[in-house]
């Protein structure tokens, strides 16, 4: 049912009613994982609104446009350098390399082109390097 879902919760019963539920449930929140504890249910919830809460929350389009406050058609890898220079307020390319799933010295140039691609679409000022710390600048 939630096949794919990377997901965080600190709750030893809602990680198994997750796991259970197909979940990729990890040990420890990081940027890249939905964290569960932060979603506001109302209890009691059926297996359905369960699902709609973690895909309403997990939709990368809808954190975009409210991220830079319009409607943009980004790629999966731009939405996600997005979201994650906007939640943790900067990282090095090494930090982003990783979050994003690359090995930090990987020798790949996935990240670098999707940071000029996204300069070319929103602006050179959108991301600004600020002592080798990659920062969202201005919208």
């Amino acid at each position: 049912m939630l096949s794919g879902v990377k997901i965080y919760t600190n709750d030893n019963v809602w990680r198994q009613i997750l796991t259970d539920l197909n979940a990729h449930v990890v040990d420890a929140p990081d940027n890249v994982a939905l964290n569960f504890d932060q979603i506001e249910l109302n209890l009691p919830v059926s297996a359905m609104e369960l699902k709609s809460a973690i895909l309403d929350a997990a939709d990368v389009h809808k954190m975009i446009t409210q991220i830079l406050g319009r409607n943009v058609a980004l790629s999966l890898l731009q939405s996600h350098i997005v979201i994650l220079l906007h939640k943790s307020g900067g990282m090095s390319i090494g930090e982003l390399k990783s979050a994003l799933g690359f090995s930090p010295t990987t020798a790949t140039h996935a990240v670098d082109t999707a940071i000029y691609q996204l300069r070319r679409i929103l602006g050179h000022d959108f991301i600004k390097n600020v002592n080798g710390v990659y920062k969202i600048g201005n919208i």
